[in-house]
């Protein structure tokens, strides 16, 4: 195939050693990242005649306009560095986890006296710093809870922020309803309350039965001493870690703490299955979505899962299952190796037996999941086609309004007032084209000003946008550059009214259609139409515009309490003789809140720039 020059001189001057490689578009965006132990040899075979039979690499290699790389000392070094980039960038042509940023973890707080168990979306990956123990990544954070709602009926855990010392008079009410053993009126010391952290940890990994024996050891105990109210509570705290450990499969006594990883595939995607297997049981099982898949062979799918996976996993097993070997499986093995602390890591492909069965077994559910998911899909897809057919033919609109923008306004007797700008896409929100405005010319409680502020501000936009479109530059904001299908105003006649004498201004009523949506009866008014419009009550197009106008409604009434907290912050300083916007701005900045301000000495407050001795014991006056 022929080569560009720029690409061609980067291709001569690639090294012939371990490293990572970044292949970049025109816009200087990554949308590669690969590694290799020699870079010369791997980065040059995309340009191959024999790597142009997959449309996928062919439409790659087209884009690429520029090549990086990165020189490192090993392919474990190599390994390492490709997993952060890939999730730093996202490449669009990486095979890659969906929606991979933000699962969530149950999180111990072991670093402190009496921990605490949180869901949190972010592992420290180096424990040593927050000392705390994680568990997961799990796919639902619904189910997360449910999971820590039955834990704290088994190990009543703290929720509070008292500072335990064992001297408090009264507990408080999860006391009473046995969700929580009181460490705060000494009802358990902090020896005993820390076991009981640990028997929960054992108990997410599976280590049941030293619990039980334990605790069926203190109940007899108990017991024999006539501590009857005690040996109880022990037992209703056994029937519930049996109650949630029959229903966890048996695989075997002598299984080794395995994960068994199957996969099944579709066009783009591919679904993997973990079953969790600790303590020779099952005791849990997720589902995972690569994206990017299309033409990539199963073993390199399954290979990006593993090292994508682990990656963000809390706890590595001494064995991972397989369904089929994978090109890079002794690499990957020494990296996860190095990540567990104890025993190494084994890769292995059952051939007969158990293992076998619990491989066929992750595959079926794979399938049944990725089946399951596309027919919610599909219903998704038609309901969203339905609703935009709904509405064009309940608005008599020319074409299914493919782009549909909503606008909101909200504020408090005229302060801090706020517009939104909500955009839906194919029935769905885009959320990365939303936009807020704070109002800056209306004074008082005017929404129809200010709705007509908004409207202009963000037409005003779209206009540079095309005048601008010809120079070479920075590329626009792709929210502004875009006219809507549909513009939906929260309002009657009267918003409709501004909406339409802004959009005539810039010549865009033959265009762009706009309609008012009042919340009485749900009336939609069209421009153009003296009467106004009902939809059926139960019609999927209704449906579609109620979720505009609320989450318009949503994004405008959070912005207004973000900007209205901000305002109220800086009304107090301003109050306060001699500090105008630059000293009050120092002091925020220095200091973050008015609490804080309000806590700080004396010489604290002259350290910030601008702060005289009078001027901190004003500051001091005012705020106590």
């Amino acid at each position: 195939m022929e080569v560009k020059d720029q690409i061609q001189a980067l291709l001569d001057s690639l090294p012939t050693k371990p490293g990572c490689y970044l292949m970049k578009d025109k816009n200087d965006k990554v949308i590669y990242v690969g590694k290799a132990v020699n870079l010369r040899s791997r980065v040059r075979s995309y340009f191959h005649n024999s790597a142009q039979h997959h449309n996928k690499t062919r439409e790659l290699v087209r884009r690429i306009e520029n090549i990086e790389w990165i020189v490192v000392g090993s392919e474990l070094e190599a390994l390492i560095l490709e997993m952060n980039l890939i999730k730093k960038y996202r490449p669009r042509y990486n095979v890659r986890l969906k929606d991979d940023k933000r699962y969530p973890y149950i999180k111990v707080h072991w670093d402190v006296p009496f921990p605490k168990v949180t869901v949190t979306r972010q592992m420290d990956k180096d424990r040593s710093k927050d000392g705390a123990r994680y568990f997961g990544p799990y796919t639902s954070v619904w189910a997360v809870h449910k999971t820590l709602d039955v834990l704290r009926r088994i190990f009543p855990y703290l929720t509070c922020d008292r500072d335990i010392n064992g001297k408090d008079e009264r507990a408080c009410l999860y006391y009473d309803i046995k969700l929580c053993n009181a460490p705060c009126i000494g009802m358990v010391n902090q020896e005993e309350y820390r076991q009981m952290i640990q028997d929960l940890c054992d108990f997410l990994n599976g280590r049941t039965e030293p619990i039980v024996n334990r605790l069926t050891s203190e109940m007899n105990q108990a017991s024999e001493s006539m501590s009857y109210e005690k040996a109880a509570a022990i037992r209703d705290q056994l029937t519930a870690i049996d109650n949630v450990v029959q229903r966890q499969k048996v695989i075997s006594d002598k299984y080794l703490d395995s994960d068994v990883i199957a996969m099944a595939r579709s066009d783009r995607e591919a679904c993997l299955q973990v079953f969790f297997i600790r303590g020779g049981k099952m005791i849990g099982r997720e589902y995972f979505l690569m994206e990017n898949t299309d033409e990539t062979p199963d073993a390199d799918v399954l290979g990006e899962f593993i090292k994508q996976f682990y990656d963000q996993a809390a706890n590595i097993p001494e064995q991972v299952l397989l369904p089929e070997e994978i090109e890079e499986a002794n690499i990957i093995r020494q990296w996860l190796s190095s990540q567990r602390e104890e025993s190494k890591v084994e890769l292995l492909i059952p051939k007969r037996g158990v293992k076998k069965d619990l491989i066929k077994m992750a595959t079926e559910n794979a399938s049944e999941t990725l089946n399951a998911l596309q027919a919610q899909w599909e219903a998704d897809k038609h309901r969203q086609t339905e609703s935009l057919a709904d509405l064009q033919e309940g608005l008599d609109l020319a074409e299914a309004p493919m782009r549909i923008e909503c606008y909101d306004i909200s504020n408090t007797q005229g302060t801090a007032a706020v517009g939104s700008m909500v955009v839906f896409e194919r029935g769905i929100p885009n959320k990365a084209h939303y936009r807020r405005f704070n109002i800056r010319t209306v004074v008082g409680p005017d929404d129809f000003a200010s709705m007509e502020e908004v409207l202009r501000r963000r037409f005003n936009r779209w206009q540079s946008a095309e005048e601008k479109a010809t120079l070479p530059g920075k590329k626009p904001d792709a929210s502004f550059s875009r006219l809507p299908d549909l513009v939906i105003v929260d309002g009657g006649k009267g918003q409709l009214s501004r909406a339409v004498k802004v959009l005539d201004e810039f010549d865009l009523l033959g265009k762009v259609r706009v309609a008012g949506l009042a919340k009485q009866n749900e009336e939609i008014f069209l421009h153009g139409k003296a009467r106004g419009i009902l939809l059926p009550r139960k019609s999927q197009g209704l449906y579609l515009l109620q979720r505009l106008r609320d989450e318009a409604h949503r994004f405008a009434i959070t912005a207004h309490r973000k900007r209205r907290s901000k305002q109220g912050l800086a009304s107090r300083l301003d109050a306060i003789p001699g500090i105008g916007p630059a000293k009050r701005k120092a002091l925020l900045t220095t200091f973050g809140s008015i609490d804080k301000i309000e806590k700080a000495s004396a010489e604290e407050l002259v350290a910030v720039r601008g702060i005289t001795d009078e001027l901190a014991e004003s500051i001091k006056a005012h705020l106590e």
